[in-house]
């Protein structure tokens, strides 16, 4: 099969990320969105809101207003979140998650008190990453459109000054969650709360900055007071209503390692098999008569060409000593049958 084939656009569904400080907008945004998308994409299934920190109590109004049907669990478990996108995506026309950076801190928080860890390690964070993967997949991948709400954390990196000194300074924000987590939505916002003007009692905005927009429409742009319209450029060149296909996360490249224990693996295979080899020369010759020693040492001669026990032991080819023990299996089987049938004979006769 190709690997390649003709372009065409299998974003069929919103996947959005909203994050900010306390007070800036972000669950109101997001409401605005999911019922602006509801009615511009004429939904009839619910929307969904799986709830951190009772956000979606303060938002019920807004839903009923805009007549949009609303269903909500309240969960801070990251299992939760996981069977929340299943469930969604059969069930539901869009899922609010509020906030990521909840279900984040739950996932570390388990993983230690699971491991009986006071403090994670260097490599602790491989099978947690490994797990929040699953999430992140889901999120890229499942058809259902997903707006996820975080908390704002900042960026800090080493600057230095004239004469050479490093100093830690913030350099920028980002969602605060597991450190990749910013990169999965294709719409990413960052609300801010912000003055009107100047002016004294001028009141406040919830200020959203385009983050990042990958069709390049409203990148880098800023609204006050966000309604759907503002990020309606970005969702109408999605493939709404058509197919989705993200990424093809069954393809891997696994063919390409080998296991470090094989190794170990064909070696306790070649034990096993040089002692079933041992154990079947015996039941065909039990005894300890010169006459049995030599017909031992004759056949180990006819299957394997050499008498030496120790030059049999160096055979690296695995198949070779594979073909000789079913040789051997063989001659035992039709040894163990021949008094049975010598056995039917005299009764016969008799």
């Amino acid at each position: 099969m190709a690997l390649f084939e003709k372009a065409k656009n299998l974003m069929a569904f919103l996947k959005m990320g909203v994050y900010g400080e306390a007070g800036s907008g972000k669950t109101f945004t997001a409401t605005k969105v999911a019922t602006g998308l509801w009615h511009h994409c004429k939904a009839k299934k619910p929307v969904a809101f799986i709830d951190t920190e009772t956000g979606s109590d303060f938002v019920i109004r807004q839903f009923k207003d805009a007549k949009v049907p609303l269903v909500v669990a309240k969960t801070r478990s990251f299992a939760d979140l996981l069977g929340a996108v299943q469930e969604a995506e059969k069930e539901y026309f869009l899922l609010i998650v509020d906030s990521i950076t909840h279900f984040w801190n739950e996932l570390m928080e388990s993983y230690m008190k699971k491991m009986e860890r006071k403090r994670l390690s260097l490599q602790d964070w491989i099978p947690i990453k490994q797990t929040w993967r699953e999430f992140s997949d889901g999120f890229v991948n499942s058809k259902l459109h997903i707006i996820m709400n975080g908390r704002a954390g900042y960026v800090w990196e080493d600057e230095e000054d004239e004469d050479g000194v490093k100093e830690l300074k913030k350099t920028g924000t980002k969602m605060k969650a597991e450190v990749e987590t910013g990169y999965e939505p294709s719409l990413l916002v960052e609300m801010v709360k912000a003055r009107k003007s100047r002016a004294k009692g001028s009141g406040w905005a919830h200020r959203a900055i385009i983050i990042k927009d990958r069709f390049d429409v409203i990148d880098g742009k800023a609204f006050d007071d966000p309604g759907f319209e503002a990020f309606l450029p970005h969702i109408e060149l999605l493939n709404l209503g058509g197919d989705h296909k993200a990424l093809e996360t069954d393809r891997d490249s696994t063919g390409l390692f080998e296991r470090s224990d094989i190794g170990a693996q064909k070696y306790k295979q070649k034990e096993q098999m040089l002692e079933k080899i041992q154990n079947e020369i015996y039941l065909l010759y039990p005894g300890q008569t010169a006459a049995e020693k030599k017909s031992r040492l004759t056949l180990l001669r006819k299957i394997f060409g050499t008498h030496s026990w120790a030059e049999i032991t160096e055979v690296r080819d695995l198949s070779r000593l594979s073909a000789g023990l079913k040789t051997l299996e063989e001659l035992e089987k039709k040894e163990s049958l021949t008094p049975e049938i010598e056995s039917d004979k005299k009764e016969e006769k008799s």
